[in-house]
């Protein structure tokens, strides 16, 4: 009878578990030993090509790239000696990209903000050809800069800078990156598709994000939102109106 017990799976020291162990081990074993005919090397080489076509050749196709009608130097433009008023970096930022009487953002600064200081086509403040440029093609002819928005949201989605600029305190560099301190404008980046830019839908297309600016999509809004303790603003209607 206990001869029976014993052969009957209630075995010492591991059972059905041991034994699905090493089931596992072996074929994980077989496989390494024996990559070509267990299929491991064309498994490896079908996902590696499948990420290489999807993260690196697909990105490549699906937006275009283009430069901005003239180079803007945000580092010269935001020094303390330029003869602005203003104490801080938000401020100097705020003076260009500005709020109006009503709260709302002005964005893209438009050209007469630009001639407070660049009135003279004849006389430029600096010695770079760029500025040189801005001032004959469109300070001459009183000609706005037709910049390319790198933050346009689609039209459904309302984002007060107001409520987070002056009430929440976050910082511009949260969501645009350290701008203040560069000295060449990047490529513009379009979605052949959708048309927007690749700074609102992810500048990794894996999903990666390795800085809080690197993606302007709503789970990026609701995951700061609830990091600051304000989940109730992640309700649809708050933002698309």
């Amino acid at each position: 009878m206990e001869q029976q017990m014993r052969s009957s799976g209630n075995s010492p020291k591991g059972g059905w578990l041991s034994t699905l162990i090493d089931l596992v081990l072996s074929y994980y074993a077989r496989i390494i030993s024996q990559p070509f005919q267990s299929g491991l090397v064309w498994f490896l080489g079908g996902l590696g090509g499948a990420l290489f076509v999807g993260w690196i050749l697909f990105p490549m196709a699906l937006y275009s790239e283009q430069t901005q009608p003239i180079n803007f130097s945000h580092a010269i433009h935001t020094m303390p000696d330029i003869g602005l008023d203003e104490p801080t970096e938000l401020g100097r930022c705020l003076h260009c990209h500005s709020f109006r009487n009503d709260g709302t953002f002005a964005g893209i600064p438009k050209l007469e903000t630009c001639m407070e200081c660049h009135d003279d086509p004849e006389s430029p403040l600096g010695e770079t050809a760029e500025e040189k440029k801005f001032l004959k093609q469109y300070v001459a002819n009183e000609k706005e800069v037709p910049w390319f928005s790198y933050y346009k949201q689609p039209d459904c989605v309302y984002f007060p800078h107001i409520a987070h600029v002056k009430m929440g305190k976050i910082d511009c560099r949260t969501c645009h990156g350290d701008h203040a301190k560069t000295d060449n404008l990047p490529l513009y980046k379009k979605n052949r598709l959708t048309k927007y830019s690749i700074n609102i839908w992810g500048k990794h297309i894996s999903g990666y994000k390795a800085n809080t600016w690197d993606r302007m999509k709503m789970d990026d809004c609701a995951e700061c939102h609830t990091k600051t303790g304000h989940e109730e603003n992640n309700a649809c209607f708050v933002c698309h109106k």
